[in-house]
């Protein structure tokens, strides 16, 4: 069983993920709920808080829609808004260890699917197979990631 692309892409998300934690271990509790966009209609963009929970739930959206791709219906964790950054980097550890546990049995040959029926269909409505969704959960941290810079420079 062939993991070489399959570990490039968690590789990828886990670097992601530990400059996202490296970024908010010196935030504080009072900027970590702060109101950061106060003109914004989306609620997980209000302050730093709410954006790193939509993260972490994202997280552990992606890998339980792989989890459930071949008819699992598995729930993934309740959303918590947490009260500081380390719980917010322990929380990412959880997303990181979970995806890892999802793709123990994945391989190079499985990543890839062609047929527009047999991929993913995720809560936002679009189909994907599980390379395009973890591309997509990559670029997510990353878009995040520089939203919470901004935030911390306002």
């Amino acid at each position: 069983m062939s993991k070489g692309a399959v570990t490039a892409l968690l590789e990828i998300y886990s670097n992601a993920i530990d400059d996202l934690k490296r970024t908010i271990s010196v935030i504080s509790d009072e900027k970590l709920v702060e109101v950061t966009d106060v003109q914004t209609d989306n609620p997980d963009c209000i302050s730093i808080q709410t954006v790193l929970t939509h993260v972490v739930s994202s997280g552990f959206g992606y890998a339980t829609t792989i989890l459930n791709r071949n008819g699992d219906v598995r729930s993934r964790p309740p959303r918590v808004a947490l009260a500081n950054s380390s719980q917010y980097r322990a929380a990412l550890d959880e997303v990181i260890r979970f995806t890892f546990q999802v793709f123990e049995d994945i391989s190079d040959e499985d990543l890839e699917v062609f047929e527009e029926s047999s991929k993913m269909l995720t809560n936002w409505g679009q189909r994907y197979d599980i390379e395009q969704l973890m591309e997509h959960a990559i670029v997510h941290i990353l878009r995040h990631h520089r939203q919470i810079k901004n935030f911390l420079t306002r």
